[in-house]
């Protein structure tokens, strides 16, 4: 045993009972003074490199997902009714255009430009 620590004997314990110091361990630093502790966040600070602007075309991927996710849950409604594939489709295209047009006055009243999605 080392200043209490480690075993009694090391008899049994299927070691040779040699104590090894923690070269990793970091030791607090106790003389250590915080000086500018009113220093406050500036302008930019914490931001950690994020820039404010969106990506024009992750956001336009995103509202094109949104509206392919609302025609799958109609689909599927449409299927569990009992309509055929031409009327599914029919609907399909209406529900699309529908959508495509809110997208578009939804971009419009954000204040950018209009963008009407044409990808099937």
């Amino acid at each position: 045993m080392y200043n209490g620590i480690g075993l009694q004997t090391a008899r049994g314990s299927g070691t040779n009972g040699y104590i090894q110091a923690n070269k990793f361990f970091v030791r607090p630093k106790t003389n250590k003074v915080v000086t500018d502790s009113s220093k406050g966040f500036e302008s930019g600070h914490g931001t950690a490199g994020v820039t404010g602007k969106a990506n024009k075309e992750i956001l336009e991927d995103d509202r094109k997902r949104q509206i392919e996710l609302k025609l799958l849950v109609l689909e599927e409604k449409l299927t569990d009714q009992g309509y055929t594939d031409a009327e599914i489709t029919e609907k399909l295209d209406e529900a699309r255009k529908t959508l495509e047009v809110a997208a578009a006055k939804e971009n419009e009243d954000w204040g950018s430009n209009a963008v009407v999605f044409s990808d099937k």
